[in-house]
Order: C-alpha cells, then sequence, then structure tokens
C-alpha cells in the first residue's frame, strides 16, 4: 500500500474527537500528489458510469458472472479514474485492517442501526414510509441464491463507498481551495452533500419518498461516514456498511421465519 504523509493540520482546523491523530484526508491539498479539476471530473463521469450500470435496468446474460459484474464495476471504474489521475497513489484512500478497525466497523454499523431506527420511527409516525423490496427478494430465494446475494452485496457496497467518498474528496477541495473555505466547514459541507446524494439515488428504491430518502437513508449515511472522517480508511466505512445492512437483512430474515412458524 502507498503512504503519504498528510501536511500539518493546525488544532483548530481539525475535529479533535473525530479524527485520528496526524491523519488527513488524500488530494484536496496537494497531498500526496495534486488532482486537477479536470481530472475531478474524469472520475465523477466514473462514477456516474459505475452507479447506472448497477442501477439501469440492463438484460445482462445469465451466468454467476454476469450477475456479479455490475456490482464489480460500481467500484472499478472510479477506482479505474483515481488510478489514472493519481497513478500510484489511488491507494491512499484504504488503510490497514486490523483488530481497533475491525471494531470500528462493528461500532459504528451498531450506532447507525440504532441512530436509523430513530429516525425511521420519527419519519414514519410523521410522513410515512415505503419498506424496502429486498428482504421480500431475499426470503423468496433458495439458500443457493441466499449465500450469492450476500455475497455479491460485498462488491456492491463498497461501490456504494466509492460513489460517495470520492466525490466526498472532489467537494472538500472544492469547497476548500475553490471557495477559500476552512477545512471544518468543507468536511461538513462534503458530508452533508454527500450524504443527501446518496439519499436522492435511493429513491426508485423506496418509491420516490423524498423525506424518507433524504432524511432516513441520508442520515444513514452520515453516520457510515464517520468512520471515513475518523480513519481515512474506505475499508472501515466498507466494513461497517457490510456489517450494518447484513444484520438488518439477517433480523428480517429471522423475524419472517418466526412469523411463518406462528
Amino acid at each position: 500500500m502507498t503512504s503519504f504523509i498528510s501536511s500539518p493540520i493546525r488544532n483548530e482546523e481539525r475535529f479533535a474527537r473525530l479524527e485520528d491523530p496526524g491523519s488527513d484526508f488524500p488530494f484536496y491539498n496537494g497531498v500526496p500528489v495534486s488532482v486537477s479539476k479536470g481530472q475531478w471530473f474524469f472520475v465523477m463521469a466514473m462514477v456516474v458510469a459505475g452507479f447506472l450500470l448497477l442501477a439501469s435496468p440492463i438484460d445482462w446474460p445469465d451466468g454467476a458472472f454476469w450477475k456479479f459484474l455490475p456490482a464489480i464495476l460500481m467500484p472499478g471504474l472510479p477506482l479505474i479514474a483515481l488510478a489514472y489521475v493519481a497513478p500510484g497513489y489511488w491507494k491512499t484512500i484504504f488503510g490497514k485492517v486490523g483488530g481497533r478497525e475491525v471494531k470500528l466497523m462493528f461500532g459504528f454499523a451498531l450506532l447507525n442501526i440504532v441512530v436509523s431506527m430513530i429516525v425511521g420511527a420519527i419519519v414514519m409516525a410523521l410522513f410515512g414510509t415505503t419498506p424496502n423490496g429486498t428482504a421480500a427478494e431475499l426470503g423468496g430465494l433458495d439458500t443457493a441464491g441466499k449465500i450469492a446475494f450476500f455475497a455479491k452485496t460485498i462488491p456492491q457496497l463498497l461501490g456504494e463507498e466509492v460513489i460517495t467518498l470520492l466525490p466526498f474528496l472532489a467537494l472538500l477541495q472544492w469547497f476548500s481551495k475553490g471557495f477559500g473555505m476552512g477545512r471544518k466547514g468543507a468536511i461538513i459541507c462534503a458530508w452533508v452533500i454527500t450524504s443527501v446524494i446518496f439519499g436522492l439515488i435511493h429513491l426508485p428504491t423506496y418509491d420516490w419518498n423524498l423525506i424518507q430518502c433524504v432524511v432516513v437513508i441520508g442520515s444513514a449515511r452520515m453516520m457510515l461516514t464517520l468512520p471515513w472522517i475518523l480513519t481515512k480508511n474506505i475499508w472501515v466505512s466498507t466494513g461497517a456498511h457490510i456489517v450494518n445492512d447484513w444484520l438488518l437483512l439477517v433480523m428480517t430474515l429471522l423475524g419472517a421465519s418466526l412469523v411463518g412458524k406462528v
């Protein structure tokens, strides 16, 4: 893995309790390498392309390879683009995975589930919510199908992190350099905007329920971005995302199984 030395950050520019000491985001301030506006535009185009390949109703051929291909291309295309504009340094968004990182994955996943349930309950009471059809689809699969479904979510959820956190870095650079905003303000703006966008891309999944997507899914995204802000390690936020979704799916399957036995 390529390592780099981040530029010094004054204490007042850092979220002391939200960021690991000595860590910083790559690229936005020219470290370890500068990425131009045009280069970021190319990366963002690949972010959109990766998402559309997964989300569009493309009639892929039968076979396990073709079923996994869109989920693999979702993170693959943006990462290839990042490797093209920042050769040798694209791996800086990844970090080591040890005991602390695994604990953070589970901790943030559980935190997100609690926050999502609270926010979801409030939104349901005030505006109503639309159920996610994924659980029903999963329940109709046989054992082999369920295993394949869970396996496919691994590259897909990495993809969701990639298409969220690469725009985060682009916006961080845009706000800090283009608008002369302070580091803290730029982080908050990038954090909120990418969370709202993440909610909006889930509109078709939740029958175009705007409030649910922006408030519930957006707040969940904010929680899942926290481990990225803390560690600058996309593996940690990806792991938290996988643990979060798998726990929710397993709980749904178990609940449906218990209801079926009553």
